[in-house]
């Protein structure tokens, strides 16, 4: 059942954008875009919102010799020209060779630290309307404003992370007005189930180190999908 209150309207438009929805709600919701002129305008309307926030992935060239090898099997023909190795001497060099490299490999993969695994949670108003998009990157975090919104004269927003077992919130700092922000790798270490909280501040931020002000967006890290 598709509803009719506007506000309720626009929260299940914005979790079909994000793709929040179960399976069985997804497809109530895509059956009923043709015929629901409100419904369309408001997934439209989320759809704008979030278009934007494509920006923040940058984007990643194909090595070099991707499309050469592309062709290569296309076309039935080896990516290489193969060299034949016509001499004992020169077969022991080339073997001697490969196993310092495949050697080398190994270490580098044993040493090389594991990328961590994504995480992402939409912070949430008291209302639960959908307002911030938080995302893990390099240890790190990273928000954009999904709905930006003024704040009253005199008043900053300040970004707090709460780790599960932690009885005190820690400061990720001041998030800028134009509503975009990231938090360097090493300030906290993400996890899921940690909080992250954004409360209403005087300038500089709360003097005490603890949220002062209403915490007025709250939401919880967990991996994202397909991770």
């Amino acid at each position: 059942m598709i509803p009719s209150d506007p506000e309720m309207l626009d929260a299940l438009a914005a979790e079909y954008v994000l793709g929040t929805l179960d399976a069985r709600e997804a497809e109530t919701v895509r059956r009923a875009l043709p015929v629901d002129a409100a419904l369309r305008d408001a997934v439209d309307a989320w759809e704008a919102r979030l278009g934007s926030l494509t920006a923040l992935a940058p984007p990643v060239a194909p090595p070099p010799a991707l499309w050469d090898r592309i062709e290569a099997s296309v076309a039935g023909r080896p990516a290489a020209p193969v060299v034949p190795l016509r001499t004992g001497r020169l077969w022991k060099a080339w073997a001697t060779g490969a196993t310092a490299i495949a050697a080398g490999l190994a270490a580098l993969l044993v040493l090389r630290p594991a990328e961590p695994p994504r995480m992402t949670t939409v912070l949430l108003s008291s209302r639960d309307q959908p307002a911030w998009l938080v995302e893990t990157e390099g240890g790190g975090l990273r928000l954009a404003s999904l709905t930006p919104r003024p704040l009253e004269p005199g008043r900053v927003q300040q970004l707090w992370a709460l780790a599960p077992g932690a009885t005190a919130p820690v400061s990720l700092g001041i998030i800028p007005a134009e509503g975009r922000a990231t938090v360097a790798p090493g300030v906290i270490r993400p996890e899921p189930g940690m909080l992250i909280e954004i409360s209403v501040e005087p300038p500089g931020g709360s003097p005490t180190g603890r949220p002062t002000g209403p915490v007025i967006f709250i939401g919880r890290l967990a991996p994202a999908a397909g991770t």
